[in-house]
């Protein structure tokens, strides 16, 4: 049957195309009956004819509109496979990603309606509606587009739209499948019919994180757009964040569609604090704004990091020349960009993609691209198994849509698809390989081996330094080799290549710098008059020197953060110091901290924490010292008379009884007395010694 326009013009010549839209033809009957005319009828027997008349017409144009529209979506009741399966895409037609999904969406319906193999019999067809970069009229978009009784959604491209429609597509079981809201709260249970066919952020951030711990950064700092997509990204690295031992020092919001002059005071504010290492989330519709106000501010010199997420690469993939000017801006810039395996699909693709958008405003392939031909594959291998179990492709009216009394929101016509939760089981069973990839899901449906390349602007161009997956980190071997087994096991060692920082150099930067403003720590030092070797007071920048002193400063520098201090004396320089008075001022918080010769003892550990030692003495014993004048006999003043005489008495009875036990058979202790006296005193002696 023709378009509803069609049957009316030739029935009632009054609906002509100069008195009636196509876009009101496609209204249903209830909404026909308060259709707006154009022009004024020209036809004079129309304006003769009675409220009866009037009202029988009335009847006749709903029962053929109705006819009509239901031929027209191709509803299908008894099981048999539609003539048509409509599906629609949702996304901003004039955006970096728009402009690079659309020639995409387009080649993969015709190569879904080329193959045999896939809905034989069946047409597939794709409605695409503009979201405009406008949370509210993607949202009017979206339900416009759900009127026209769609089997899916491709989309929507917003992450902030998709929260708001996804509560549509759950009422009215309509399946969602994005190519790019990468916001991970869209996988809550919350949205049930939401299928991210991109990689969520979730791992994105994950990436990040094991980037920032390789190089042993504590503290960054976020710069993201102050909407779902940046709110849920940057959450997820802070939680990424804190499994590796660091955090976000500082949290820069920009305002959605922030002017330059914004961005710019912003990023004054963050260059005044302690950290150097910036990781930029925001919109790719930016553009390049945030490196372009950050290098009029010299952040892109040397000791700076900055790091972006894959917004970056879709605005440097998209462009079809490169620009040096552009490229200027993102010198030494590290970024992340979703790892897509080099396949025959992707090569084919490529090939016929220069030929659709050499005379066209289009972009050039990039990640996104895949993901959203990709979709098309998979809504349309879903619908193939869908129909091949025999269900029904048939809506029915929402009992919890209703128009109040004096509403002309016309909610009626949107219509629930009877089998959407069966077809979105379909979508989340797919397990096909594509332009992309491997497209299968989790059980939390996300796509399996999330994966990215880790890049290294520098010149026109940029250099693959690593790659990051869920399942081996970082890495300098691409994902699809890390199971073979001619692998050289020191290569796969490395985990990231060298890097080339601002400044253009290949020295790792700090990541931080001393604070401008803060208030820095009171570090008591004692002010000795004896011993000066461990802190004494000096004319240098410091006001202090000494062995202690440099084991501080030392310890300080080794620090991954900075940390400002001032050095102030304690005592009157006229005698030493009491050094429990000192431990006591810094348990009072009168001091921050305090260095010195400070010895541990149990009373001071009560009240400060000490670190560990770093000089010792050993065991020693202290006695007087005076001088005594010696003799030669000062060797008996260790021992008492009493002890000497118990000695003595000792080695005259080990005598005897050696005597005793050798004199009947040992020669030796024979002969005269004073012979066998003297045998046994060396004896004895011998034994002793």
């Amino acid at each position: 049957m023709s378009y509803p326009g069609s049957w009316m013009r030739a029935l009632f010549p009054i609906f002509s195309s100069e008195n009636l839209s196509i876009e009101q033809c496609s209204l249903n009957p209830r909404q026909l009956l308060k259709v707006r005319v154009k022009k004024p009828f020209r036809f004079p027997w129309f304006m003769e004819m009675g409220s009866a008349q009037i009202a029988a017409l009335a009847v006749c144009v709903c029962i053929f509109a109705s006819g009509a529209m239901a031929d027209g979506q191709n509803v299908t009741g008894d099981g048999s496979r539609p003539a048509e399966v409509r599906i629609g895409a949702l996304f901003t037609f004039d955006s970096v990603i728009g402009r690079a999904v659309r020639p995409a969406i387009e080649l993969a319906v015709t190569d879904v309606n080329a193959d045999p193999g896939v809905l034989p019999g069946t047409k597939l067809s794709i409605i695409m509606q503009d979201t405009n970069c406008s949370g509210f009229v993607g949202t009017m978009e979206a339900l416009l587009l759900l009127a026209k009784d769609v089997v899916a959604v491709l989309g929507p491209q917003s992450s902030t739209i998709a929260h708001v429609i996804s509560h549509s597509a759950n009422e009215l079981h309509v399946p969602l499948i994005s190519f790019a809201a990468s916001d991970p709260a869209l996988s809550s249970l919350e949205y049930p019919y939401f299928v991210r066919a991109t990689t969520s952020d979730y791992f994105q951030m994950g990436a990040i994180a094991s980037i920032i711990s390789q190089y042993q950064w504590r503290e960054i700092i976020a710069i993201y757009v102050d909407d779902d997509y940046g709110r849920g990204g940057i959450t997820a690295l802070g939680d990424a964040l804190a499994k590796k031992k660091s955090k976000i020092a500082y949290k820069a919001k920009l305002p959605p569609g922030a002017s330059s002059i914004t961005i710019q005071d912003i990023l004054m504010q963050v260059n005044e604090m302690e950290s150097r290492v910036y990781v930029v989330h925001v919109n790719p519709d930016s553009d390049l704004t945030v490196f372009s106000a950050a290098k009029s501010l010299g952040m892109m010199s040397s000791g700076y990091v900055w790091i972006a997420t894959d917004w970056l690469s879709a605005v440097l993939d998209s462009s079809k020349h490169t620009n040096h000017d552009r490229m200027e801006l993102t010198q030494v810039v590290i970024m992340l960009r979703q790892h897509v395996a080099d396949s025959d699909i992707q090569h084919s693709l490529l090939s016929r993609w220069n030929n659709l958008t050499r005379n066209e405003r289009f972009s050039s392939l990039n990640s996104y691209s895949m993901h959203a031909y990709d979709s098309v594959w998979l809504v349309a291998h879903a619908v193939e198994q869908f129909l091949s179990e025999g269900n029904a492709v048939s809506f029915s009216a929402d009992p919890n849509l209703r128009d109040t009394k004096g509403s002309n929101l016309q909610l009626g016509s949107l219509r629930s698809f009877n089998n959407g939760e069966k077809l979105l089981e379909k979508i989340l069973h797919a397990n096909f390989t594509g332009a992309s990839g491997q497209v299968q899901f989790t059980m939390d449906r996300n796509l399996v081996h999330p994966t990215y390349d880790i890049l290294n602007i520098g010149g026109t161009g940029f250099r693959t330094i690593g790659y990051w997956s869920n399942f081996s980190g970082l890495s300098v071997v691409a994902p699809e080799k890390l199971h073979s087994k001619s692998l050289d096991s020191a290569t796969n060692n490395i985990q990231l290549h060298g890097v080339i920082w601002p400044g253009q150099t290949a020295k790792k930067p700090r990541g931080w710098v001393f604070p401008y403003h803060g208030k820095p720590l009171r570090i008591g030092v004692p002010l000795r008059t004896s011993y000066k070797e461990f802190v004494m007071q000096d004319k240098g920048p410091d006001g202090v020197k000494g062995f202690s002193v440099d084991v501080f400063k030392a310890a300080i520098s080794m620090l991954p953060y900075p940390v400002a201090f001032n050095f102030v004396l304690f005592g009157d320089g006229l005698k030493n110091p009491s050094y429990s008075d000192l431990v006591q001022k810094v348990s009072d918080k009168y001091f921050d901290a305090a260095i010195g010769d400070i010895t541990i003892v149990t009373n001071r550990t009560r009240v400060v924490d000490f670190t560990q030692p770093y000089a010792e003495s050993g065991l020693i014993i202290l006695a007087p010292a005076r001088e005594v004048e010696s003799n030669a006999w000062a060797f008996l003043k260790p021992f008492t008379f009493q002890m000497w005489s118990v000695l003595g008495v000792l080695f005259l009875f080990v005598g005897a009884v050696v005597w005793v036990l050798e004199h009947r058979t040992n020669t030796e202790f024979r002969g005269p007395p004073r012979q066998q006296i003297m045998t046994v005193c060396w004896l004895v002696y011998r034994r002793h010694t």
